[in-house]
């Protein structure tokens, strides 16, 4: 799976499509919102930093900025369009599961943005909170988005795709008829009992395999080293307050706020 999707990452078309990219996503908005009154005390590690993205809007207000990427190509574009005029920002290559080259209890806010977490199987997944726990300072903030399993169950039930244009319709199905044959191992059953699933959909063309996951399966997985969990929605960047919001949320990824222990 690493292998797989890296090879997605390096593609010249993919880094020039990030490369372009510039909006924060709703919730990510909310963060820096939130945190107006902490960020130019902060240390920032920005994991999975691909062409860019969230640097205009974080390198500037923090205190220190690194952003990283396995992406050789991924790092280079984000060295040309922000060229480095001092040591408080730096971009370098760098792999999530293994990130020896920073020091404990260093870093005061870390983000792992646009589902890049996603790309990774279960047990490096796993490996990867270990390392943000160990970097990141007791208190700091780590802050990630993920695929819902929940908000793919509504993809994988054809009946949900027809609309009353046509033209929907026509569309809605081909890409149901993609997805179902991508993943023609699993069924709607096995995807209603699952906390997890690796799903080939359809970002770049179906080339990419994502890591999807059920809401409080993702709070079990952060319990044993991150504390005050909270989840917002991608669409609109409002926390998700209570079990009965969450229940109705169709939201194809989420977003996760948390603090290292």
């Amino acid at each position: 799976m690493f292998e797989h999707n890296y090879q997605v990452y390096v593609a010249r078309g993919i880094v020039q499509h990030y490369s372009q990219l510039r909006q924060l996503q709703p919730a990510e908005q909310t963060i820096l919102d939130l945190l107006s009154d902490e960020w130019s005390s902060m240390k920032m590690l920005d994991i999975g930093v691909g062409g860019g993205r969230t640097t205009q809007h974080f390198s500037g207000v923090v205190q220190e900025y690194v952003g990283i990427d396995y992406s050789q190509e991924m790092i280079a574009a984000c060295q040309t369009h922000f060229p480095s005029s001092s040591q408080s920002r730096v971009f370098e290559v760098g792999d999530a599961r293994d990130m020896s080259q920073f020091e404990d209890n260093y870093f005061d806010f870390i983000l792992f943005s646009f589902n890049g977490l996603d790309s990774l199987s279960h047990l490096d997944r796993l490996q990867v909170f270990q390392e943000i726990s160990r970097i990141g300072k007791s208190g700091s903030y780590f802050f990630f988005s993920s695929h819902s399993l929940q908000g793919l169950e509504r993809e994988f039930n054809w009946r949900k795709q027809i609309s009353l244009n046509p033209l929907t319709t026509y569309v809605n199905l081909v890409m149901f008829g993609l997805l179902r044959f991508f993943n023609r191992s699993i069924s709607s059953k096995q995807l209603k009992s699952s906390d997890y699933e690796i799903i080939q959909d359809e970002s770049h063309n179906f080339r990419l395999k994502q890591y999807y996951v059920r809401p409080q399966e993702q709070i079990d997985q952060l319990k044993a080293d991150f504390d005050n969990i909270k989840m917002y929605s991608w669409k609109s960047g409002l926390e998700i307050a209570n079990q009965k919001e969450l229940s109705i949320n169709s939201d194809m990824w989420l977003y996760y706020l948390c603090q290292i222990k």
